[in-house]
This record gives C-alpha cells, sequence and structure tokens, in this order.
C-alpha cells in the first residue's frame, strides 16, 4: 500500500511494557515505516530513543490537567513533575507530542484551570485537544457526580450539542457547567495564539506543502470550531 504514509497505534497500554515497545519500534524501523502511537507521560528516555530511532514521529498523551491533586483524584498514576521530564525528553529527541487535556475533573476550580491552562503553554506540545469531563454512565465519574448533586436537578446527561460540539455535563457548587464550558475556548486561545506557537506552525507549513493545505484546512475547522463554541 504504497499510498499509506504512515501507521498510528491507538491503543493506551501500548508503552506500559517497554521492551515490547521497544521490539515493536526495532521491527518497524527494520521496515522503514513511519509511525506514531498512544503514551503515558512516564515513558523513558532510553525508551523514547529506540522508538524515535526505528520511525517514531509523533505521540499522543493524556496529560489531562496541570493539578497533582486533580490527577490524584482520578487515579492517573502520573504526577506532573514526571510529565514536565518526558516531555523535556521528548523535545531533545525530536518527538512531536499531541497533548490531551480534560477540564472539569472533580476537584477542578477556577484556579486548577488556570494552573493548566499555563502548563500545557510550559510542556508545549505540538498540537492539543481539550476535552470537557464526561459523566457516561456506569463510569466512577458519573457515580460520584450522582452522590454529589454535580448534575443537573433531572439528571439528563447531554454530552453533545445538536452542532456536535462537546457540552459541559458537571456543575460544581464553586465552578458552574458554563464556567467550565467556555474555560475550552480560553485554553485554545491562550495557547495558540502565542507569536511562538504561531511561528511553528507556519515554520511547519513553509517546508512542506502537504502540510501547508492540512495545516490551512485545520485552521479553517479551529476557527469553526471557536465560533460555534462562543454561540
Amino acid at each position: 500500500m504504497p499510498e499509506v504514509k504512515e501507521i498510528m497505534f491507538d491503543d493506551d497500554t501500548f508503552t506500559d511494557f517497554k521492551p515490547r515497545a521497544e521490539e515493536i519500534a526495532r521491527g518497524l524501523g527494520k521496515l522503514g515505516v513511519t509511525w506514531s502511537c498512544n503514551a503515558k507521560a512516564n515513558v523513558p528516555y532510553a525508551t523514547l530513543k529506540v522508538m524515535k530511532e526505528n520511525g517514531l514521529r509523533l505521540l499522543l498523551v493524556g496529560y489531562e490537567s496541570g493539578d497533582d491533586q486533580i490527577l490524584l483524584n482520578i487515579k492517573k498514576g502520573l504526577r506532573t513533575d514526571i510529565a514536565r521530564r518526558f516531555s523535556e525528553d521528548c523535545r531533545k529527541l525530536n518527538i512531536k507530542i499531541h497533548g490531551t487535556f480534560i477540564l472539569g475533573l472533580p476537584g477542578e476550580t477556577h484556579e486548577t484551570i488556570e494552573k493548566t491552562i499555563e502548563y500545557a503553554k510550559e510542556i508545549n506540545p505540538h498540537t492539543i485537544q481539550v476535552s470537557l469531563a464526561a459523566p457516561y454512565p456506569g463510569t466512577t465519574l458519573h457515580k460520584q457526580a450522582i452522590e454529589n448533586g454535580w448534575l443537573k436537578e433531572n439528571k439528563v446527561i447531554n454530552l453533545v450539542s445538536s452542532t456536535g460540539v462537546q457540552l459541559a455535563a458537571i456543575s460544581y457548587p464553586h465552578l458552574s457547567s458554563e464556567e467550565i464550558y467556555h474555560s475550552v475556548e480560553e485554553f485554545y486561545k491562550r495557547f495558540y495564539f502565542r507569536p511562538s506557537k504561531i511561528w511553528e506552525i507556519l515554520r511547519e507549513m513553509l517546508v512542506s506543502w502537504e502540510m501547508m493545505k492540512r495545516r490551512l484546512q485545520e485552521g479553517v475547522e479551529f476557527f469553526k470550531f471557536l465560533r460555534a463554541h462562543e454561540a
């Protein structure tokens, strides 16, 4: 399949067993394949180096929050200091990161949202995705939301609007669902509308016509998303 330019391993446990990840990487390296995968923000430098030397281009990493107490609350099994070191190791090895974050998790406040935005700017993944905490029925978060009254009185869970935009279903006494919802667009604007990030993306576009087309298309979708989210 010569039209295939890259393989993505969508597996949240891909880097859990380091020898396995390294063995797969070496196999892909022999094939000359460019590839990406999910990773937890605790992969050691030595393993990252093996992966990079054997065709790894990008890691999709769930940072979730910049507040250690929130990470503890959701049993993430990660600390921000470890994630910072991991991010710096990836930067040294020229491994791109698509970082994902979640707003509205248990323990969220105005202060922790601000902390997470600043944290994201500090570790500076190449691109980001910001989601809202979703209390799906049957999950621990849903049970907590019911027990603590974080859902609206009728307990009807609307996670997506009619236009496909994710909604904030959870509301705390000190932080409304509307405030959590609008913090997403604030997060995106403050992360992407920085001169250094704008230049980083422009520089990437200038070296590849294919990337130019891709980023322009993504830019149009991004501004459409912001408009829909602000409405």
